[in-house]
């Protein structure tokens, strides 16, 4: 059976075949040395900023702020968040990557931090609120708990803290049979979705302190 080979040429008694890295960095050389990108990279490009535009309608108004971006591109994403029209909103979306596109690299780069930094805060904003809800269960279910929430968080009114608590365990409904066999969670009292509520205000009052006292410690 013949050996089929590859498609190919010698140079310097090296065999390069059509299509490998050395062809391309040979043919770059023969070309000049030319670094201009490709078609395909320069079609890469333009979709990642187009996708980056419309990420902009996604971004706090605050954040948005903070990026310098050119007043026609502001214009046209607040114009694209009131479209309802779905081929009005694919055009203005369009006309929006044009825009991307004319941007210099600081201010692409100004639009991914600020993207960067909403996603972590949703991030941020998420763990607490799952934070909160372990403190709460535990306070419920756990008599030792409201002693360390105390110890950790001593802002709080004590009293109020305990009775909640208890009014919580008062009120806390019993599963029925037919409740837990449609996989649903039995409702909660309003003292329960309060110690919630507690919880989320000083795990948020503790936070800002810590910024502050953070921000006094820099400008001394």
């Amino acid at each position: 059976m013949s050996r089929k080979f590859k498609k190919g040429y010698f140079v310097q008694g090296q065999f390069v075949a059509e299509g490998s890295e050395l062809d391309l960095e040979l043919k770059r050389e023969l070309k000049g040395g030319s670094d201009e990108p490709s078609r395909t990279e320069l079609k890469r490009e333009s979709d990642e900023l187009q996708k980056l535009g419309e990420s902009l309608l996604t971004l706090r108004a605050d954040l948005m702020a903070k990026v310098d971006l050119p007043e026609k591109l502001v214009e046209a994403v607040a114009e694209a968040k009131r479209i309802t029209n779905f081929e009005g909103k694919r055009r203005q979306m369009q006309f929006i990557g044009k825009l991307m596109r004319k941007l210099d690299e600081d201010a692409v780069e100004g639009v991914r931090a600020a993207l960067l930094e909403q996603s972590q805060g949703s991030a941020q904003e998420t763990l607490q609120l799952h934070l909160a809800e372990q403190w709460r269960d535990r306070l419920v279910k756990d008599d030792d708990a409201c002693g360390e929430w105390l110890q950790s968080f001593p802002g709080t009114d004590s009293q109020q803290l305990r009775a909640l608590i208890r009014q919580a365990r008062k009120d806390a409904p019993a599963a029925s049979a037919a409740t837990v066999s449609q996989g649903l969670a039995p409702r909660q009292s309003r003292a329960y979705r309060e110690i919630f509520q507690l919880v989320r205000s000083e795990m948020g009052n503790a936070q800002s302190d810590s910024t502050d006292t953070d921000r006094l410690d820099e400008d001394n």
